[in-house]
């Protein structure tokens, strides 16, 4: 990536992207890939239905992307799209926790949920301000 300006965050490019917040976030997406697709094939009483959730929940995060938040690219949105993508992704994980584990387990999930929420504030704030340049 010629002329882009590497962040000080330790996990891409993100100036606001820290360990702790990229680990809870790739928690909640893989947690929302599986729940997610789960949940739809109990809902829907279809093992076709994991088709569409599948791709809907991997191809959101992974294609679209804002300049400077990662090291991958694929079709730049602004940062508002990425925060509502995540929130997407944050609400399946959660409510299909619910919907299809135990209490304990749901619990886990809602609190891995908020710690993405706390510990990732400083990069949604980056990422509503529209991910400007920190170089």
């Amino acid at each position: 990536m010629s002329g882009a300006a590497k962040g000080s965050g330790a996990t891409g490019l993100s100036p606001f992207d820290t360990p702790s917040s990229s680990t809870l976030r790739f928690v909640i997406e893989v947690t929302a890939w599986v729940a997610g697709t789960w949940a739809a094939v109990e809902i829907l009483d279809s093992g076709w239905a994991a088709v569409p959730a599948l791709a809907v929940l991997l191809g959101l995060p992974s294609v679209f992307n804002v300049a400077g938040d990662k090291n991958v690219t694929g079709i730049l949105v602004p940062g508002l799209v990425r925060i509502l993508i995540e929130g997407l992704l944050l609400l399946v994980a959660v409510g299909a926790s619910w919907y299809l584990w135990p209490t304990w387990a749901a619990v886990i999930v809602l609190i891995a949920g908020a710690g993405m929420i706390v510990t990732g504030l400083p990069r949604y704030r980056w990422l509503a301000s529209g991910a400007p340049s920190t170089s």
